[in-house]
């Protein structure tokens, strides 16, 4: 099983049950059992899709471009 949260910056992540703690890309280290648990999952490749879809959810979809358009 999979647990599906969010980090203190925003961004979607998930954790094998069971774990005491996950690191996220911004540097903080996150205790799962605090945070509250979005969705379980039961596999992996699901827990992915998950956190993806709450990405484009918060940032919008994915896109590529080069650096002089970006804002």
């Amino acid at each position: 099983m999979y647990l599906i949260f969010r980090c203190d910056c925003g961004r979607g992540m998930y954790a094998k049950e069971g774990v005491a703690t996950r690191k996220c890309v911004c540097g903080k280290t996150i205790k799962v059992k605090t945070r509250r648990i979005i969705k379980k999952v039961e596999d992996y490749q699901t827990a992915s899709d998950e956190v993806r879809d709450l990405q484009e959810e918060k940032y919008g979809g994915t896109f590529f471009t080069t650096a002089d358009k970006v804002k």
